[in-house]
């Protein structure tokens, strides 16, 4: 029997650890669920019995009955295509892969603002419409609240003035053409 191995081997049944694996994955995903507002769930054309359970769940107070509803919730997620779901999660998370890029971006180019003056120039060169003295205002105040041990205000403001100036499309946009 034994010489028809590989055969054999990808009609086993899955291991103890993957399904147990696979039941945190679908819990996971059930507790991401559980987090999102009324309005989002309905936007995700839940099973019934899944939607139920999970408002079912916002009203239980109990931590142990919470527990066993969260592990009834797992189970009804078997039942579920989960890959829209997840894709769904992943843009409300701002987890998508290209949020994450452009966030990394901001923040280089915030890093880049406050090591040289050069950075601001080439930054100015890319995206012309960039309110360049609000950004040179912000980098002085950047140096003066480390010198003066103050908290990081204004570099959580250039972050944040680097996402309006510069929104995700436009930025992705000019990524894709480089």
């Amino acid at each position: 029997m034994h010489h028809e191995d590989h055969e054999d081997e990808l009609d086993l049944p899955p291991s103890k650890t993957k399904i147990k694996q696979q039941m945190h994955d679908l819990q996971d995903i059930g507790e991401q669920l559980v987090e999102l507002g009324n309005d989002r769930l309905k936007q995700l054309d839940l099973p019934e019995r899944l939607y139920d359970a999970i408002r079912e769940l916002k009203r239980i107070n109990k931590f142990g009955a919470q527990r066993r509803q969260m592990q009834f919730i797992g189970r009804l997620m078997r039942e579920v295509d989960t890959a829209p779901i997840i894709a769904k999660l992943e843009v409300w998370g701002g987890s998508s892969r290209q949020h994450i890029a452009y966030l990394h971006q901001m923040e280089r180019w915030r890093d880049r603002l406050l090591e040289n003056d050069a950075a601001l120039t080439e930054l100015l060169a890319a995206h012309p419409e960039v309110d360049a003295q609000r950004l040179r205002a912000l980098i002085r105040n950047v140096h003066k609240e480390k010198e003066l041990d103050k908290p990081p205000r204004s570099y959580r403001e250039i972050f944040q003035v680097l996402r309006e100036m510069l929104p995700e499309q436009a930025s992705t946009q000019v990524d894709k053409h480089e």
